[in-house]
């Protein structure tokens, strides 16, 4: 009985350290850690994302044709983005990247050659950097 509560008491203070390590973890553009967060770096209004569609008899069904980033602040002209479309367990199904433009609050990304069933979209996922 002895050695069961010592086991059991050295058990919960390991966990309870490696429980408290991984809380401390964070997600910022000045931390490193692990995590799913927004970190805006070049503005601070939320982009808005959203995506055309045509029939393709090779999938069957719909995929996505082009994908509309609105709501762009001028901090962020002429930077690296990425556009990615995932699913429901956030795995990629098609990204797309480039540069976004000089002035405008929105651009497009062409997803046509991507062949991304529409049906599988659960997320866009925005990546500007630079």
């Amino acid at each position: 009985m002895k050695r069961a509560a010592t086991a059991l008491l050295v058990g919960l203070v390991i966990f309870g350290g490696i429980y408290g390590l991984a809380s401390s973890l964070g997600l910022s553009t000045k931390t490193l850690g692990s995590g799913n967060s927004v970190v805006a770096a070049c503005q601070a209004a939320t982009l808005s994302t959203a995506y055309t569609t045509s029939y393709d008899s090779s999938i069957p069904g719909y995929k996505v044709t082009i994908v509309t980033v609105s709501n762009l602040q001028s901090s962020c002209y002429s930077m690296s983005y990425s556009i990615s479309l995932t699913n429901a367990s956030n795995t990629s199904l098609g990204v797309v990247g480039g540069t976004t433009p000089g002035s405008g609050s929105s651009f497009t990304a062409d997803f046509t050659s991507q062949n991304v069933n529409a049906a599988t979209v659960a997320n866009v996922v925005v990546t500007i950097s630079g």
